[in-house]
């Protein structure tokens, strides 16, 4: 009836619906394209302008289409959560860097100093910030967002659209990578918490050994200064373990995969 349109059939009206909102779903918290830093517009062209490349490429079967829109719904629904499952992984090694920023902001004296960061429109640690900014740089030097375009496409082929469930196991690798955000924050802050504990306790015997000695004034720009000094010092090591936390991204995707259409 209306051969000029691009979707010949209702049918595939809702298949290419449910392949964006699986897009959707990815860009929706995937670091840098993610949050509020990049403006909703520009985010909603490169998932409709995705969405249209993927689309054609695609020969996968359509489940079972509800007669009601609340099953379309969550139908979609499911779609996206496959797209957020994915970016997860992600937004932890992010959730560990600020995590990072935190402790060393407090342990240098800058708790004070917290700033609005746009991108989540809450007050963060200045610490925080300029090591997000680090990571971003090097998750876009590395192509990770490349890695995971790719994971858009392989998705369709493991994961059947409708397929995705909430499994034991699923929930189980989820939890078990929330808790890197610990393990990896404390690498990230390592060198400076040690040496700035050095520090403390260096002073902690001035103080004891030299009472008249004003410790506070002299704690607060050395603690800032010897901060900044060894994060310049270890720089490398911040770059190798997050190279290493990014270099497990694709095996974690994988097995990802595994576990939703196990699920399914």
């Amino acid at each position: 009836m209306f051969p000029l349109l691009p979707f010949p059939s209702p049918r595939e009206v809702i298949f290419f619906m449910l392949v964006l909102s699986r897009v959707a779903g990815i860009f929706a918290a995937l670091p840098v394209f993610g949050g509020r830093r990049m403006p909703a517009r520009i985010k909603a062209v490169v998932v409709l302008m995705i969405t249209l490349v993927c689309f054609p490429t695609l020969s996968v079967a359509l489940p079972q289409i509800p007669s009601d829109a609340f099953g379309l719904a969550l139908l979609a629904f499911g779609e996206v959560m496959v797209g957020l499952t994915l970016a997860f992984i992600t937004q932890i090694i992010f959730a560990a860097i600020e995590f990072s920023g935190q402790i060393i902001g407090m342990q240098m004296g800058l708790t004070i100093s917290s700033i609005l960061d746009p991108s989540q429109g809450t007050q963060t640690q200045l610490m925080s910030v300029i090591q997000t900014l680090f990571a971003t740089l090097m998750f876009l030097s590395l192509n990770i967002h490349h890695m995971f375009i790719r994971a858009i496409m392989d998705s369709f082929k493991v994961i059947p659209l409708g397929g995705w469930r909430l499994s034991g196991e699923l929930t189980n690798m989820l939890v078990m990578r929330t808790a890197d955000i610990f393990i990896i924050g404390i690498r990230l802050a390592a060198p400076v918490m040690v040496a700035l504990l050095l520090t403390t306790i260096a002073l902690g015997i001035m103080a004891r050994a030299f009472p008249q000695m004003n410790i506070f004034m002299i704690s607060m720009p050395l603690n800032i200064g010897l901060g900044l000094v060894i994060l310049g010092m270890t720089l490398t090591i911040f770059f190798h373990v997050l190279q290493v936390a990014f270099g497990n991204l694709s095996s974690q995707i994988e097995a990802l995969f595994r576990l939703m259409a196990k699920g399914g």
